[in-house]
């Protein structure tokens, strides 16, 4: 008998984890995500070997003290000491792992990295989930050219209609001019913001006081969503200038 799989995803811009107070405090990453337990972290903003994270491997420091086997590192931009970018922790096997470059001109390097999940489920059995951890730019014109190029990137162009995909982090996108063309040509839902009148898209910045939807969750192929919510530990509203937003999902 096949028993449906549920599995929890949570998508944060720790901003290196650098809280608003200006310190650098790991340990409340860290205690956010052990509270809610995520199968899968989507984090963004992650140093690696930058003096102003004590020259942290950060990705893999904050995957070894929140329980996290697997994790895999997407470097886009590169500091005169140090560079930082996308990571992904997993509780499943990562199969593959590419960063696909989404960087328009002569802006900020921006990049969105590819992971695919072997999810295991109760029963022993699994089943492959296609995740895109991302950060776009600050111009709605540059987000616009950057969701084009990952709509036409072979890792997500290739996959099949059946496959279960998800695309999370931060959007950049205020007034959410992108929703249309994930949910439309792209065949996406939304996890973080309705379509019904009156509802609006969770509004994750600033962390303190949150005015901006700049944090999003899309999913397509065989994902039922069961839950999505922003964060309101107190701590999350000092530990980084985002919110992270958890969403629970299942394959039926």
């Amino acid at each position: 008998m096949i028993v449906p799989m549920r599995f929890r995803v949570m998508t944060w811009n720790i901003h290196r984890a650098i809280g608003l107070d200006r310190r650098f405090r790991p340990e409340r990453v860290s205690r956010v995500i052990e509270t809610y337990e995520p199968d899968v972290v989507l984090l963004q903003e992650v140093d690696d070997g930058v003096p102003r994270s004590r020259r942290m491997d950060l990705g893999r420091e904050l995957a070894a003290s929140s329980g996290y086997p697997h994790v895999a590192i997407g470097h886009n931009v590169t500091l005169r000491k140090g560079r930082y970018g996308n990571a992904t922790l997993s509780r499943h096997p990562i199969l593959l792992e590419r960063n696909i470059d989404l960087t328009i001109g002569r802006s900020k390097r921006r990049g969105c990295q590819h992971t695919t999940i072997a999810l295991e489920g109760p029963a022993g059995q699994t089943r492959p989930l296609e995740l895109f951890n991302l950060h776009l730019g600050l111009s709605a014109r540059e987000r616009a050219l950057q969701a084009t190029l990952l709509a036409g990137a072979r890792e997500l162009s290739s996959l099949p209609s059946g496959a279960a995909c998800l695309v999370g982090g931060d959007f950049n996108d205020w007034r959410s001019l992108l929703t249309p063309f994930f949910t439309g040509p792209l065949g996406f839902r939304s996890a973080t913001e309705s379509t019904r009148r009156g509802e609006r898209a969770f509004l994750t910045f600033p962390a303190f006081f949150p005015r901006g939807p700049l944090d999003r969750v899309y999913y397509r192929g065989p994902l039922e969503l069961l839950a999505a919510r922003r964060c309101r530990l107190r701590v999350s509203r000092i530990a980084s200038d985002h919110l992270p937003i958890i969403a629970d999902f299942e394959i039926p």
